[in-house]
């Protein structure tokens, strides 16, 4: 495997990341998944952009996969032997919080509380609580009919060597 060179500049778009490591764009997706702080998002909805430690970061990450042979799970460990791989940080998650709405937390705490209450049964300690699982009211439901009227769709007749059936 060639010794990659990286441009001289502070910041990549995925392509350019994927052009540098020679790698597919579903593979840098993927090895994302497994390493959420690679890459930065600059908004919510833009493009990853990633730093110069990013991209030596993927060229160390092909190596130990494809050169060394390591699953995703000893690169990973190896990597945090050699400190290259950030620990979660609890600050990122207060950040998220803040970011959601009295609306939104109240949905996670409900979520939370049905998975306890599910725990509980399969573990065999029988209901702790009563859970009841409510469907949305009936008013959310019809405004969310009359807001989106089914489509109409044409029917496709079948043709047989270019006669209609």
């Amino acid at each position: 495997m060639a010794a990659a060179t990286i441009p001289n500049r502070p910041v990549f778009r995925a392509q350019e990341v994927c052009e540098i490591a020679d790698v597919q764009a579903y593979v840098l997706r993927s090895w994302e998944a497994e390493f959420p702080d690679l890459g930065v998002a600059k908004t919510p909805g833009s493009p990853r952009i990633y730093r110069r430690a990013d991209v030596e970061r993927v060229l160390r990450l092909k190596h130990l996969l494809f050169v060394d042979g390591l699953t995703l799970a000893g690169a990973r460990k190896q990597l945090m032997q050699e400190g290259a791989v950030e620990t979660p940080d609890p600050v990122r998650d207060v950040d998220v919080a803040a970011m959601l709405d009295e609306q939104a937390r109240q949905s996670l705490r409900d979520v939370r509380g049905g998975l306890q209450w599910i725990l509980g049964v399969l573990s065999g300690k029988g209901a702790m609580d009563t859970f009841t699982l409510q469907a949305p009211s009936a008013v959310a439901r019809t405004s969310a009919r009359k807001a989106s009227p089914p489509a109409k769709t044409k029917t496709a007749k079948k043709t047989i060597k270019g006669r209609r059936r």
